[in-house]
């Protein structure tokens, strides 16, 4: 079976959640450098990525990487790939770019060059005046960074954030793929409370139940892989299936998802009953100073809304010393709350056990993590 080198894309903070989803994935020497994790494998393994990959953002092959410093470095590097047995002679080939730091700056000029020559290597074997493209996709990048080209094949389509089940959204949500590595990060398992107070469009608290329950996020979309020159139909099929079959469907799971807005009450209902967890959620409509699970050893996971994001900066000291309050009242619960607000710690008078710097979209924030103790061991059983 034909093994790929292939990268997942993954946001700055996030690349071992990454390469730990992909240990259980693949069997291959896993690696990271600045955003990207990379990897071996076949497409079905690529296919398998997409489906499971909580916390990645794409899954690309890597056709090549070479040095191109002139256009005619350009074209020879991507003239020498073997088209022909990549693309099918009715591919819905496309071409994307970027440059940074190179030589060759412009993208349009470096986008001409990479179809020409992938074009005129495919006449090779195919011989044709002009290509249909009425066959499946496939969407190539050619990035230049400092004069090194590399040329990608997008196996995933959108994004993979795009689970397919938020139907409704609020203000600045969290991406998914930022919401399940910040489960990821914390103390969350099946057998605990969770809690996001503030949950929008109920990001937070779906993707946690999503990894409660096992549930494969590809499951409720399709990939570009899935229709590539060379993939078994029968191993998609049986991969899906076999995603369907690991769902727990039995563990009783305890998620709260609480807003003063009604309007996101309503949206993440909408979206929960989309990816088919809404049964799992409480969701209440309260303000955090009139709400808060009455349990111990729970997991507070949230996103407020911070300074010039959503509110103000009196409204983010109320929540604070809300907090605070409630952290005294009951210290076996756990914190993590995403903010770009740098005098967090400070507010809530406590400093983190540990602070993650990520990015939501283009804005940098921090992930401070306020570790409870453990439960004890009979509370489990």
């Amino acid at each position: 079976m034909r093994k790929f080198k292939c990268l997942a894309t993954a946001n700055f903070g996030v690349e071992a959640i990454v390469k730990r989803e992909l240990e259980k994935l693949v069997d291959s020497k896993i690696s990271i450098l600045d955003g990207r994790v990379y990897f071996e494998g076949s497409l079905e393994d690529i296919y398998r990525a997409n489906l499971w990959l909580r916390c990645a953002e794409r899954v690309h092959i890597q056709l090549a990487d070479f040095k191109a410093t002139s256009f005619e470095e350009l074209y020879q590097g991507v003239y020498q790939l073997p088209w022909g047995d990549i693309l099918p002679k009715d591919a819905n080939f496309m071409v994307q770019g970027r440059s940074a730091k190179s030589k060759l700056f412009s993208v349009s000029d470096c986008q001409r060059i990479t179809e020409r020559a992938l074009i005129d290597k495919l006449n090779e074997k195919y011989s044709m005046a002009w290509y249909p493209k009425t066959g499946a996709r496939y969407k190539i990048e050619v990035i230049l960074f400092k004069d090194q080209a590399q040329i990608l094949l997008d196996t995933s389509a959108d994004g993979l954030h795009k689970r397919g089940y938020r139907v409704e959204t609020v203000e600045a949500p969290l991406t998914e793929t930022l919401a399940a590595a910040l489960v990821d990060l914390s103390y969350y398992n099946k057998d605990r409370v969770l809690w996001d107070p503030f949950c929008g469009s109920g990001t937070i608290a779906i993707e946690a139940c999503m990894k409660a329950r096992n549930i494969a996020p590809g499951l409720n979309r399709h990939f570009d892989c899935e229709y590539f020159q060379g993939m078994d139909k029968d191993q998609i099929k049986k991969i899906s299936k076999e995603a369907f079959s690991a769902i727990d469907l039995d563990t009783d799971l305890q998620i709260f998802a609480s807003d003063k807005s009604a309007q996101a009450i309503g949206a993440s209902k909408k979206n929960a009953e989309a990816a088919g967890v809404d049964m799992d959620i409480n969701f209440i409509h309260a303000p955090i100073e009139s709400y808060r699970p009455q349990a111990s050893y729970g997991v507070l996971i949230t996103n407020p809304p911070y300074g010039h994001r959503i509110g103000s900066q009196e409204d983010n000291r109320e929540i604070y010393e809300t907090l605070k309050k409630y952290a005294k009242a009951d210290p076996t619960w756990s914190y993590y709350l995403v903010t770009s607000d740098e005098d967090f710690p400070k507010a809530f008078g406590k400093k983190p056990s540990r602070k993650r710097k990520l990015y939501n979209g283009r804005i940098k924030v921090d992930y401070y993590q306020y570790y409870g103790p453990r439960p004890p061991r009979d509370e489990k059983e």
